[in-house]
């Protein structure tokens, strides 16, 4: 759930903290106080499009920030180890995002920077944000679909079928994509043929352009370098006062004179290491210099492969003998297809045919699931909006067959019908707002009992009702705020007095700015808060006692 949230420098809010609660967490505040910025705000958190418009200090960044209990949620902890996370053994995490004085936008994870796509996969197993337009969703066949596998606890599978689903379109590809090269491109074979010799006849080795390289570089430089090699080993051992006769008379010196001075023995087996060293320095250098000699004719091979290499590249458009040993191997590849072009298309169509009869058979273990599940879902979704004024409610849930599709094989209606006599029909057509909106928090009562997820948001999802239905509403939160954490924005006083606890958004001014601010109401201020929300801002006695009473009622 979520523990706290932060936001700082963002539209009217210049600093902001709240401390949520386990349970029934309501929030409340009039008209343009602030609460839809903070809940955009937190729609950050889950890789929301950041407006840098919103910063309210452009010479500041501004900071959204969550803490989440994460205590049984192992989804999300493998989740960040997979990804490296740090902090994926602790009670908690924290995601945060950031938009930057220079109009970029950061997202972090435990203090790890990650990407916007890992920052909202996170959130979304922590948080679901429901707001009014979201209402529309319930017409969506694919939100349809999705309530249906969460009830039935699909998520296994589904991952299971879309492994096989992407297999067998992968397997497709490849047989399209042969067939389409095979058929493309037989007057190229010439070409390539022609191509594949001359590279062939190159003998092309990887690091050969590398080593001639560098031996034409020797070859080129050959008597600088020797005479170099002439004059170090001159000072070494050639001259009258060379190195190494000074090192050897230095060391039998100290040795005549080690069993008179401190360490004496050490320095005469050190000095004679040096001596021993430089000797055999000085045998390398004698070496190289003998081996080392110049020759024309070797050089102008090396330059006539080297320009070789270089036309190959030149005409391949190649940078590196490693590419042209590259495109040498795909050649025959593609050679090598063209030749047994039956046989490979015949292999690869049976490959995709195969592909296609696994993902068939997990999709129909899918729809079989699917279909034992929407009756159940259909009849509990008529218990739990009935109560709600939707006496006359009935639901069903059309399923057909169809093609192999990245979700299965299912096509999924919801039909409703909302009075007596009426004909069942999708949602979009016969259901007015109130009706959608208590369809929906009906489902997500339902969805809430089998979702691994710690917190949900209602946004006015109790806009377009009153009265009794109102107060049914409110129940229905309340009963899911028994199973995980709830945080409702509301103007009924009917769900605001349902709450554990009552937050209240409103604006002040200072001298210079007009700024939002949230506080926890104590008991005495959630009488008056909803008291005002009855009666308006100059509550009376009545509305106080109205208060007290939906307070009592909630306990």
């Amino acid at each position: 759930m979520i523990l706290t949230l932060h936001i700082s420098n963002y539209a009217l809010i210049t600093r902001l903290d709240i401390n949520f609660h386990k349970g029934f967490n309501i929030i409340t505040g009039e008209t343009g106080a602030g609460k839809s910025i903070i809940l955009g705000a937190l729609g950050l958190l889950l890789g929301g499009r950041a407006d840098m418009k919103a910063v309210r200090d452009p010479q500041k960044k501004s900071v959204i920030e969550a803490i989440f209990s994460i205590d049984g949620f192992d989804n999300l902890r493998r989740l960040l180890e997979q990804n490296d996370i740090d902090g994926a053994e602790d009670s908690t995490c924290i995601l945060r995002r950031e938009l930057t004085p220079a109009g970029r936008s950061r997202a972090f994870i435990n203090d790890t920077p990650v990407n916007l796509t890992l920052l909202r996969d996170a959130a979304l197993q922590l948080v679901d944000i429901h707001s009014q337009h979201q209402n529309l969703l319930i017409a969506d066949r694919d939100y349809q679909l999705s309530i249906i596998d969460s009830i039935a606890d699909n998520q296994d599978l589904r991952q299971r079928y879309r492994a096989a689903y992407d297999a067998y379109r992968h397997a497709l590809k490849e047989f399209s994509r042969t067939r389409d090269m095979l058929n493309g491109n037989k007057e190229a074979t010439q070409l390539w043929q022609f191509q594949l010799e001359q590279l062939q006849q190159a003998a092309l080795q990887p690091g050969e352009q590398t080593e001639l390289e560098e031996e034409r570089e020797l070859l080129t430089n050959v008597g600088d370098i020797k005479e170099n090699i002439v004059e170090a080993l001159d000072a070494l051992s050639y001259s009258s006062d060379n190195v190494l006769s000074a090192m050897s008379y230095a060391v039998s010196r100290c040795r005549a004179a080690a069993a008179h001075i401190d360490d004496g023995e050490s320095l005469v087996e050190r000095l004679e290491s040096a001596r021993i060293e430089i000797q055999d320095i000085t045998e390398t250098l004698e070496e190289n210099n003998a081996r080392m000699h110049a020759d024309p004719d070797r050089l102008l091979d090396v330059e006539d492969r080297l320009n070789r290499l270089y036309s190959l590249q030149s005409s391949y458009r190649c940078d590196t003998v490693e590419q042209l040993i590259a495109l040498r191997n795909d050649l025959a590849n593609r050679l090598e297809t063209i030749d047994n072009s039956d046989e490979v298309l015949h292999d690869l169509e049976t490959k995709a045919r195969r592909a296609k009869k696994e993902a068939m058979v997990i999709a129909q273990e899918l729809s079989n699931s699917r279909r034992s599940h929407a009756a159940v879902f259909a009849a509990k979704l008529k218990e739990r909006a009935t109560p709600m004024g939707m006496q006359n409610l009935r639901c069903e849930i059309s399923m057909t067959t169809g093609k192999l599709t990245p979700s299965g094989i299912d096509e999924v209606e919801f039909l409703f019908a909302f009075n007596k006599n009426q004909t069942l029909r999708p949602v979009g057509g016969t259901a007015s707002g109130g009706e959608i909106s208590r369809l929906m928090l009906s489902i997500k009562s339902i969805t809430a009992e089998c979702m691994n997820l710690p917190t949900i948001i209602f946004d006015e999802v109790d806009t377009g009702v009153s009265g009794e239905v109102a107060t049914r509403m409110a129940d229905m939160m309340k009963e899911i705020s028994g199973k995980i954490q709830v945080v409702t924005i509301t103007h009924l006083p009917a769900v605001a007095a349902r709450g554990d606890v009552q937050f209240k958004v409103f604006k002040q001014d200072d001298e210079e700015s007009t700024f939002t601010s949230i506080r926890q109401l104590s008991e005495e201020q959630r009488v008056e808060e909803i008291a005002a929300m009855i009666s308006g801002d100059n509550a009376d006695d009545a509305a106080r006692t109205t208060a007290k009473r939906l307070l009592n009622t909630s306990l």
